[in-house]
């Protein structure tokens, strides 16, 4: 397995909100561990809040749990530190509105076991790219209901509108996907800094190159940027390395 992080300010904003991390080493009882997270709530409660988030679900995770399956695992902490982010919180006047988006990966045998919880998104890349995670914001929630047309003006002003998030209470609602990998297949994280910016085409062409991985991830962000970089640019790519007897 291989995997290249990357995470860059974007051009329009001052500060980072975006927090990643990236291990294809064990971390307990998960034999890697890949994390993605955007913070929300204005400057420092964004900052402070997907800094948070990654660095407990790490802590969380560096204890062995033998008698539980990845999903357990997985549930239990994303559970534990959407609590306690809560409750930090409520206690500190400057972190009202504090929250993040979470994209989360790890990959056990051929499967990958995926968790997420708003705008932050897993691609897998097999015949094409394909979007594995569903996004928890307002518009996709109209489109799902008919209601408003992907791509429309009002779907462009409004996509930014997030329905569910890490820390904004006291319990979270987990998305969980677990699937087989294949020889040859890439697994894309990112945060929608890089999927506003770039659309699914574009980013196919770019991992479908002959570049290395760390060059590949950085095409993704200089991509971004170049189509004017709003937000911050977040993208872990990761090339589990399959056998081709997983094919």
């Amino acid at each position: 397995m291989q995997a290249y992080a990357i995470t860059d300010v974007g051009v329009r904003r001052a500060s980072n909100q975006d927090y990643i991390f990236a291990s294809t080493k064990g971390i307990g009882s998960l034999d890697n561990l890949f994390i993605l997270a955007d913070g929300m709530g204005g400057h420092n409660a964004g900052d402070f809040a997907s800094r948070y988030l990654v660095e407990h679900l790490v802590e969380f995770f560096g204890k062995s749990r033998p008698d539980k399956d990845v999903h357990s695992i997985l549930k239990e902490g994303i559970r534990q530190v959407n609590r306690n982010l809560y409750q930090t919180a409520l206690q500190d006047e400057s972190l009202q509105g504090t929250g993040s988006t979470l994209v989360l990966a790890t990959v056990r045998g051929d499967v990958l076991y995926v968790a997420n919880i708003g705008d932050s998104r897993l691609y897998l890349l097999r015949e094409c790219l394909e979007q594995i995670t569903k996004d928890h914001s307002y518009v996709e929630e109209l489109v799902a209901l008919g209601k408003m047309k992907r791509g429309s003006r009002d779907y462009e002003e409004k996509k930014n509108i997030i329905t569910r998030a890490v820390g904004t209470g006291e319990e979270v609602d987990i998305d969980l996907f677990a699937l087989k990998l294949k020889g040859r297949d890439y697994v894309l994280m990112c945060s929608d800094g890089l999927s506003n910016m770039v659309d699914e085409f574009e980013m196919e062409y770019i991992i479908r190159t002959e570049e290395s991985l760390q060059e590949k991830a950085e095409m993704l962000v200089q991509a971004a940027n170049r189509n004017g970089g709003l937000d911050n640019i977040s993208v872990i790519l990761i090339d589990p390395q399959m056998s081709e007897e997983s094919v």
